[in-house]
């Protein structure tokens, strides 16, 4: 077990002020390569990352979600092109200049994921224009790649990586990743297999380094939950979907709103990965998992082709959709999450 570890306190702080409370989550017990400073989550709204997601995130939700004091992020793939992701980077850059929206303590910073498959054929245009813009916090997934964290490192930036297992998180943190989103059952999309409470506790024996949760996180309540268990901050993807800044369809929108966790198929056939979809979308689609064959190896390049259904016609979600029930403003969405949080605050206050 790491040394900082033992002096690090097990659970969240939770300091009172009538019903302001806040948790505090100073991560400032460890050092990266190169002197880096450790990721910190003091002064945001909330531990939260606004999850960068396939075909739906936007500029549009980064900003909104950055000025809302939360992190928002986009996955550079969303462009299909590499010179369209620069262009959406310099349309970031420059709205964020705005400052955080009145009311807001802090501007959050954003993120951009980079998908290092091996098949990914815009993978160094990519991490090049990456540089370029020093983008603060990158979420690197599907292989954890030491030159990426590197590159990164190099201009101070900040790299997170996807992991559903403990041994995925053991190779990113061998690359020098400063922290490892823990991708646990029930997550859309990409979603693991293992449950968030012994997963959490087995990454934070493992390192010291910034945990992230992700997976059927919904409500302020659930953020609590995540960041009494261990975490640090938590990765919230269906939840911000269903938002007015989404790119999703407006019947992808509606959909999440009328279905529950037991409408979610986990299933590899669709991607040639192990996803969640929503059951409804893949009965409209004609598709029966029990008389498809199998989809084969994951490639980058058939996923974002024009024939791929998987993700544009078949709707993700995760097991935490049952709290979709509206489709507010970002804004709103965080000042609703934030008072559940502080509710959540106040019920560990009282224990």
């Amino acid at each position: 077990m790491p040394a900082a570890i033992a002096h690090r306190p097990i659970a969240a702080l939770v300091a009172a002020d009538g019903l302001a409370l806040t948790i505090d989550l100073r991560s400032t017990h460890y050092s990266v390569p190169g002197g880096l400073m450790a990721f910190k989550t003091d002064g945001l709204a909330l531990p939260s990352i606004a999850a960068p997601m396939f075909l739906v995130s936007c500029p549009r939700m980064v900003v909104a979600a950055c000025r809302s004091g939360i992190v928002g992020a986009v996955p550079s793939l969303n462009q299909r092109t590499a010179e369209g992701y620069e262009q959406w980077l310099d349309e970031i850059e420059a709205e964020l200049a705005a400052g955080p929206l009145p009311g807001v303590a802090k501007l959050a910073p954003f993120a951009v994921n980079l998908n290092v498959h091996k098949t990914n054929l815009r993978h160094d245009a990519d991490l090049a224009i990456t540089v370029k813009h020093r983008v603060p916090l990158v979420i690197t997934s599907l292989g954890a790649a030491k030159e990426v964290v590197d590159a990164i490192h190099e201009y101070g930036g900040h790299v997170f990586h996807d992991v559903i297992s403990i041994r995925h998180a053991e190779k990113a943190l061998a690359a020098g990743v400063d922290g490892v989103i823990a991708v646990a059952a029930g997550a859309g999309g990409h979603g693991g297999t293992l449950n968030p409470l012994p997963f959490l506790y087995e990454l934070r024996r493992l390192t010291d380094k910034t945990l992230i949760l992700a997976g059927a996180i919904s409500t302020g309540q659930q953020i609590a939950t995540a960041i009494v268990a261990g975490a640090d901050m938590v990765s919230m993807g269906t939840r911000f979907i269903a938002t007015q800044e989404s790119e999703a369809s407006a019947a992808y929108k509606t959909m999440l709103t009328q279905v529950s966790a037991s409408d979610i198929v986990y299933t590899p056939k669709l991607s040639g990965v192990n996803a969640n979809f929503i059951m409804q979308s893949l009965a409209a689609n004609g598709i029966d998992l029990a008389n498809m064959g199998d989809h084969g190896p994951a490639s980058m390049e058939q996923e974002l082709g024009p024939d791929s259904k998987a993700w544009r016609d078949i709707w993700s979600a995760g097991q935490g959709v049952g709290a979709v029930r509206d489709i507010p403003p970002i804004a709103d969405l965080v000042t609703r999450l934030r008072s559940e949080y502080n509710v959540a605050a106040t019920r560990l206050k009282a224990l």
